[in-house]
């Protein structure tokens, strides 16, 4: 007889965690914990903070595939990076030093408690001014930014410096503020600038500190006396009129699964047909579901290796893989030999025995004898490609897919749907993307996509510039870019981040037991994008099956997973798509490309053009002053900018793909600073101040569909005469490009273009050392030409001037 039948493993139990609470909303450099630990005793998936001393651990920790949550700096230097850790990987990170848990996969258990709380409650109520960049330069110092903005936490003042004299930590820089009008720099106190070094290379100096009285101008110095001044701008200034409410809004109520997503946008469509239709996406994922696996040998932890046996269905679990039987029988014959037998869905194993009736046969042989008779049914491996020379002991388990959603949940490969809301819906009119939860634990963020979705239907009609953006747009919104991930964090794996595929080899960690450590299968779908990708040389994701940036198969390449053809046959298709938000959650960033860059020398993707960078930074501050609007949450200025300047490399992301391959200005947001899965109170005024913001960036897609205007340039100092050489500075009335050309020729759009001075510095300006005509002409975003001048003509009205060097 045999042994009776246990499972592979259990369904995930319901436990007491450590709950991580909301955070204030203004980011604010940390101070490293005090309790510091240098090692770690995880019994489940956490996020932890792992302490680093400077930008080359941080590297570190991304060059290991490191599943970074979300990333503080801390006062005096370094980083918290707050990291998601499973027992299975928690020896990767061995070398760091620790601080606190501050989430655990307990502690989702709470959040789907109030999830369904509120469910039932639902039922038994009968519910189903400044400029960006201001800039003044010393001999040796570059002001970039100095930003003065008010938020729940207190009133701050930002300053970014660039100096020419280097990047030693040591060399900090003094800001003096003054205490307001009539007041001298120095009378509202100081704080100090560290310098912003990656990969080796420096950037510039940051630091920001808390104020009692907003300064009108500051003073920086630095340690060789050097000094520059600059005026004071408002970040996110509150608005002088109350602006235009909308009559209708809160249409969240709780966190929502992939399936209810998508019957709330068919129900959205069926409601409103007039403005409102359901996008099927082509690219069908693979399915909630899994193969299941029977383990005999070996624990959990890795004992018992040499002798571990993995059978692994070939049917999907719910397709009869949960049904397979495997019994090792210790049978007790004497001088038997190995033989295998399949009786229905039981797969018996008689090993081999000795003159005493003992077990002989190794792990080894059992693999080769299963695969032999079974091979139709099963496949067989030993644990992680060990040789398996371990002696089997009996053992008669179930083979288990260890998924636990309900029966009425699909197994099947899914259809991923989005919500297409405009009255021209012909591809006339500029198209803007919003979409969410490409990471799967990320519950809030279709929060964002939804409610937005829903103000903008049902505000239709009485609201005037909820009318206007729907008339005169087409909206692309996508609740859950990545619905079998999303099921599986849901109803399994709370910290699963990447899509559900099974890629690891049957000589790697194939086996449950890695993923019961807290391994995580399946491709991240924010690496597997087509541009400036891991495949290329970048930083910030990994080959390794079970990483947290896992980007595909090395041999599939890039967009190997269909959701991440999903995204980009959205707008391939809808070439008008203009506009792109991408939600993610945590940490309250605000970022656009570049967003990767090659390690060795810091090679970044190419940089925005100095007037598409100026055009980021000013559609940023109308999105994010939406967003405080809501209940006073600043994202920083520290927090906001190109990815690779304010956060890490992430090679093959889909912001990079889209700005770079489809010419859509794409942002990203990245929400709150409580974790995933915050408390529902959290997690829902998130998803409405981010709406908010969503909003805000539909206005600027309509205030560039609407842009007419020419723009207008100047030049300083005025052409004339000179008595040596000059350095001539060019401005124009609105965000615009300068062409020009300094050999007489005409100026067209090949020819040179103003360029930025470096890392979030301002247009570059011309040095005139001979008598010199410069001939030039200003091209705004929308694509309006000063004058009315044709580049690609042959007419002449474009501007010019002579400076005469004498």
């Amino acid at each position: 007889m045999g042994l009776p039948v246990t499972s592979t493993g259990t369904r995930r139990a319901r436990r007491t965690g450590l709950v991580f609470g909301a955070a204030a909303a203004l980011l604010l450099p940390t101070a490293v914990p005090v309790a510091a630990e240098p090692t770690l005793d995880l019994d489940e998936t956490s996020v932890v903070e792992i302490l680093l001393e400077d930008r080359d651990e941080l590297e570190r920790l991304v060059e290991l595939g490191g599943d970074i949550a979300q990333l503080d700096p801390v006062d005096g230097g370094g980083f918290v990076a707050r990291t998601v850790v499973g027992p299975y990987d928690q020896d990767v990170y061995s070398d760091f030093t620790f601080g606190d848990v501050v989430h655990t996969e307990s502690d989702a258990e709470e959040r789907l408690a109030e999830r369904e709380a509120t469910i039932e409650r639902l039922r038994s109520e009968g519910d189903s001014d400044g400029e960006v960049g201001i800039r003044s330069t010393g001999e040796d110092l570059e002001i970039l930014r100095a930003d003065y903005f008010e938020g729940r936490a207190g009133d701050f003042l930002s300053v970014e410096v660039r100096s020419a004299l280097g990047q030693d930590e040591d060399f900090r820089l003094t800001v003096e503020r003054d205490a307001g009008p009539g007041t001298e720099p120095g009378d509202g106190g100081s704080q100090t600038l560290a310098p912003f070094v990656d990969v080796g290379v420096y950037l510039y100096h940051r630091g920001q500190a808390e104020v009692e009285e907003r300064p009108e101008r500051i003073r920086v110095t630095d340690p060789s006396g050097a000094t520059a001044e600059a005026e004071v701008t408002d970040w996110l200034p509150d608005p002088e009129t109350p602006g235009d409410p909308l009559p209708y809004t809160d249409f969240v109520n709780a966190y929502m699964t992939p399936d209810e997503l998508y019957d709330r946008i068919h129900r959205i469509a069926d409601e409103y047909p007039d403005i409102a239709e359901v996008v099927e996406l082509p690219h069908l994922t693979d399915g909630y579901r899994r193969h299941a696996q029977a383990i005999l040998g070996v624990r959990p932890d890795g004992r018992g290796a040499e002798r571990g046996v993995i059978v692994e269905s070939l049917a999907y679990g719910h397709e009869g893989g949960n049904d397979i039987v495997v019994d090792l029988i210790d049978h007790g014959e004497p001088d038997a030999a190995l033989s295998v037998d399949v009786e229905g869905d039981e797969i018996l194993v008689r090993p081999a025995t000795d003159g005493t009736g003992a077990i002989t046969t190794t792990a080894a042989e059992v693999v080769a004898a299963v695969n032999a008779e079974a091979g139709d049914l099963v496949r067989a491996f030993t644990f992680r490609g060990d040789a398996g020379e371990g002696v089997v002991e009996a053992e008669r388990v179930r083979a288990d897919d260890r998924l636990g959603a309900p029966e009425e949940v699909s197994r099947e490969p899914a259809t991923v749907y989005g919500l297409r809301i405009g009255a021209t819906r012909d591809g006339s009119k500029t198209g803007v993307l919003g979409y969410s939860q490409e990471h799967a634990r990320e519950w809030q963020t279709p929060l964002v996509t939804l409610e937005t979705a829903e103000r903008l239907v049902r505000n239709y009609g009485v609201h005037e510039t909820t009318t206007e953006l729907v008339d005169e747009l087409d909206i692309f919104l996508l609740p859950s870019v990545n619905p079998d991930g999303a099921k599986h964090s849901f109803y399994d794996s709370p910290m699963q981040r990447k899509n559900m595929v099974n890629h690891c080899p049957t000589d790697g960690p194939r086996d449950q037991w890695a993923v019961q450590g807290g391994g995580q299968w399946g491709v991240d779908i924010n690496r597997n994008y087509g541009t400036y990708t891991l495949w290329d040389g970048y930083a910030g994701a990994s080959f390794d099956c079970t990483g947290g940036t896992f980007a595909g198969p090395e041999e599939e390449g890039p967009l190997s997973q269909p959701e991440s053809r999903n995204l980009d046959w959205l707008v391939d298709t809808h070439d008008n798509i203009a506009f792109s938000m991408n939600i993610h959650s945590s940490g309250d960033y605000f970022m656009w490309s570049p967003g990767a860059y090659i390690a060795d020398g810091r090679v970044s993707t190419p940089r925005p053009s100095a007037m598409e960078e100026t055009y980021f930074w000013e559609a940023s501050e109308s999105i994010l002053g939406a967003i405080k609007g809501h209940r006073g949450t600043v994202v920083t200025p520290a927090r906001t900018g190109p990815i690779i300047d304010v956060m890490y490399s992430a090679a093959g992301n889909s912001g990079d793909h889209l700005w770079y391959e489809h010419d859509v200005f794409a942002w990203n947001f990245e929400l709150g600073q409580a974790g995933f899965q915050p408390p529902w109170e959290e997690a829902h005024a998130q998803g409405m101040e981010y709406a908010d913001g969503l909003y805000g960036m539909l206005e600027v897609a309509l205030e560039h569909q609407n842009d007419r205007y020419r723009p207008r340039s100047e030049v300083t100092p005025r052409p004339g005469g000179y008595d040596g050489p000059v350095e001539i500075s060019f401005g124009t009335n609105e965000t615009a490009e300068i062409y020009y050309t300094l050999d007489g020729g005409r100026p067209t759009f090949d020819s040179p273009r103003l360029e930025l001075t470096g890392v979030r510095g301002g247009p570059e300006s011309l040095t005139i050392e001979e008598t010199t005509t410069v001939h030039w002409f200003a091209v705004d975003v929308a694509g309006n030409v000063e004058g009315g001048y044709d580049p690609d003509g042959n007419a002449r009205n474009h501007r010019r001037g002579t400076w005469t060097i004498e």
